[in-house]
């Protein structure tokens, strides 16, 4: 693929608006779990593989649209994050490869996807940066309903936002593994800081590097 794509108005405003709705109301949304690059954000991450995308959609179906359109066929395992910035959030530049915490020899994901579920009027900053090793790749200006793709080993980072209101992204990590990588990870875990740890599928402070 190109280093990014993207399109804009790739589901209805009505499950844009329930989606909002769902994830600010959910209990898994707090502090956000992530590392030390994502400051003052909000978030929970659902590790899956794709053999449990069912257990998700059934636990939380309020994924399940957009899961159905993001999700590319040859990846087989997942990190999926609700991404919440406000007034003085940021997220610096940084790769993903949140399943390392997992298995140690992962590589970065194909594909990082992003939807931009709640954009505010006047949005100041929150720009998303993409750089490869040697240069600037892209600076996009979030949208509400556009959808972006963008190859897993680049570097990115999110400006910080300079103006009131609520910049609300969903995220998913998307890799293609190998067995032996693929049985490391969990078939389906939450990780959120807003519950204590009371059995596999619920992991607290979760650990991402």
């Amino acid at each position: 693929m190109p280093y990014y794509r993207q399109r804009a108005n790739v589901l209805p405003p009505e499950y844009l608006h329930r989606l909002q709705g769902e994830i600010l109301a959910c209990p898994y949304l707090a502090v956000n779990n992530l590392n030390r690059d994502f400051v003052e954000t909000q978030g929970f991450s659902i590790v899956f593989r794709r053999s449990h995308l069912a257990t998700v959609t059934e636990q939380f179906p309020f994924f399940a649209d957009y899961l159905n359109l993001a999700l590319e066929p040859e990846c087989n395992a997942f990190y999926l994050n609700p991404l919440l910035l406000r007034q003085g959030s940021r997220v610096d530049p940084h790769i993903d490869r949140s399943l390392r915490s997992y298995c140690k020899t992962v590589e970065p994901p194909a594909i990082v996807s992003v939807l931009y579920v709640q954009v505010p009027t006047g949005l100041q900053g929150g720009e998303l940066m993409l750089k490869n090793r040697k240069q600037a790749i892209a600076q996009i200006k979030p949208q509400t309903n556009l959808l972006i793709h963008f190859q897993g080993d680049l570097t990115h980072s999110v400006n910080a936002v300079n103006s009131i209101g609520t910049r609300l992204s969903l995220v998913c990590e998307q890799y293609s593994l190998s067995a032996e990588e693929l049985r490391q990870i969990p078939s389906f875990a939450i990780e959120s800081r807003a519950v204590k740890r009371s059995n596999n599928k619920k992991l607290v402070n979760g650990r991402r590097s």
